[in-house]
């Protein structure tokens, strides 16, 4: 049997992908958006290749042909997981390929806002530094890494290698999970006690914005919140207000609630250099894309040999 594969947005993956080990016909697409497009572009298909392409029921009613979605990412949030069981249209992910990328993204974004580099480099553009009789200035607080206290929310794999890296640099870790295991502390000790909490869960109905004004209300003056995964995780008018009245001392986001942010964001309306915000490139190192590149063909080679793996239930 001839499989046909359409890549909805192969923009979406800047790495090298390779053709599937079996008879098969190919189609890809920078970008992919409609609901009109994609039953357009997935018509006759067999396996649909995607990563932030909606694929809701009322689209996928009308695809008879599809068995398999091999989504190029961990999150499946895009996909109607319960209309695909129901069809029996298998869902795969991508997994385990981000345990550097993120994490390294994680850490650069808690040295850079635990010291306050923005506004330093802002004050230097602008002549502060000439304007100084002393050799240096201190108009922003600077706070060590080393000594201070981390809480991990979302213990997962890629949570619990954030916390490897932390721990190197001398932090304290408070981790935080909603499946039990060993060493796990309750959210609002985590909020009450962290310097630094950085983000790593799903986006389920009962996550989203888990973090809203009652938790910044929680947190340290001086604490910082870091958010890597979902951009719902967030109440982000809350935080707009929290870092306008002081509430929290910073934020480094990788994530918005709506992505590409075409309407705006209440975010990117502040002028702050203690809010970061980077366009969800954590996990996009070359080294982490290829190797879900390549894990994204495994995904489908597995499902045609009649052995899938990655498997979203």
């Amino acid at each position: 049997m001839e499989h046909a594969i359409v890549f909805l947005d192969r923009e979406s993956v800047g790495a090298d992908v390779r053709k599937p080990d079996f008879p098969h016909s190919y189609k890809e697409y920078d970008s992919t958006w409609t609901p009109e497009e994609i039953v357009d572009r997935l018509k006759g298909a067999s396996i649909a290749v995607i990563n932030k392409v909606p694929m809701r029921a009322d689209v996928l009613k009308q695809l008879p042909n599809l068995k398999l979605i091999a989504v190029a990412a961990t999150g499946t949030d895009v996909v109607d997981k319960a209309y695909c069981k129901e069809a029996g249209i298998a869902v795969v992910n991508i997994r385990n390929y981000a345990f550097n990328t993120v994490p390294e993204h994680v850490i650069a974004l808690m040295f850079a806002l635990r010291r306050n580099l923005l506004a330093y480099v802002a004050d230097v553009r602008k002549g502060r530094w000439g304007e100084v009789d002393q050799f240096c200035f201190f108009d922003h607080p600077i706070r060590d890494i080393a000594g201070s206290t981390l809480g991990v929310v979302g213990y997962g794999a890629i949570g619990k290698a954030v916390a490897k890296r932390a721990e190197c640099l001398g932090m304290k870790i408070l981790p935080y999970d909603v499946f039990p295991q060993d060493g796990l502390v309750d959210l609002e000790m985590l909020l009450k006690e962290s310097d630094v909490i950085t983000l790593h869960c799903p986006l389920t109905p009962e996550t989203k914005n888990m973090i809203g004004a009652k938790e910044f209300e929680m947190m340290k003056s001086t604490a910082i919140l870091i958010n890597t995964a979902r951009g719902g995780l967030v109440d982000e008018a809350a935080l707009a207000e929290a870092l306008k009245s002081g509430v929290i001392a910073g934020a480094g986001f990788d994530v918005l609630t709506a992505e590409p942010p075409k309407d705006g964001n209440i975010l990117l309306d502040l002028d702050m250099p203690n809010l970061i915000v980077t366009p969800h490139v954590a996990w996009a190192s070359r080294e982490a894309m290829q190797i879900l590149a390549d894990q994204l063909i495994d995904n489908v080679e597995a499902f045609v040999a009649g052995n899938p793996q990655n498997v979203v239930e």
